[in-house]
């Protein structure tokens, strides 16, 4: 039991670093409420749960080839600047326009989806850490442990997603029309950053 518990602790503890999900998250939160944040979360982890299978079918090696590498980092340059500038132009439309035309909750989910599925660094991730956990794992505990420390991971991304949801939804009902504009403006400025530092991989892997 206190194993499960470390790899639920993993996950959160993964999960807690500021990136691209986070600040989708506080923005659509911020923005539309709870569970437009949590979906960003649920889509992310449903692209975390494709990398997981892919690694332990034993496919990984085709997300590391220069094409796939360099295709991933100009897609999700495209998603985030896109979704950067987003949020940038509700910022500037402030509140109104948000209580005028809500979101659909598929976009906030498929917004995640994408933005963890064309980030390289997930892939990385999932062939190191979780790479190493699934080898040491099957060494030490057999192949039918597996699911279940996985398992645990999951719980622990998806304890954050809900803290992060928590956070987010909490600025939605407290925020003024003063705060929530530059609540969006930071995210999209940090997701457009993000993007371009995906864009320049991409340019590194054509050009470099």
């Amino acid at each position: 039991m206190s194993m499960f518990i470390s790899y639920i602790l993993l996950g959160l503890s993964l999960s807690a670093p500021i990136g691209p999900i986070n600040a989708a998250q506080l923005d659509k939160g911020a923005r539309y409420g709870f569970l437009h944040a949590w979906l960003v979360g649920v889509g992310a982890m449903a692209a975390d749960a494709v990398y997981m299978l892919v690694v332990y079918l034993g496919l990984a090696h085709l997300l590391t080839t220069p094409f796939m590498k360099t295709f991933l980092w100009s897609f999700g340059c495209f998603v985030l600047v896109y979704t950067g500038i987003e949020s940038l132009l509700h910022s500037r439309g402030g509140l109104a326009a948000n209580a005028a035309k809500d979101e659909a909750l598929s976009k906030s989910l498929i917004s995640g989806f994408l933005m963890a599925l064309s980030n390289p660094l997930n892939i990385l991730f999932w062939l190191g850490i979780y790479g190493s956990i699934l080898a040491q794992t099957v060494e030490s505990y057999g192949v039918g442990k597996v699911w279940i420390y996985s398992l645990g991971i999951f719980i622990g991304i998806l304890l954050w997603d809900l803290i992060m949801a928590g956070i987010a939804s909490t600025l939605y009902k407290v925020g003024s029309r003063k705060i929530l504009p530059w609540i969006s403006g930071l995210a999209g400025i940090s997701l457009i950053g993000f993007g371009f530092y995906f864009g320049y991989q991409a340019f590194k892997a054509l050009f470099l």
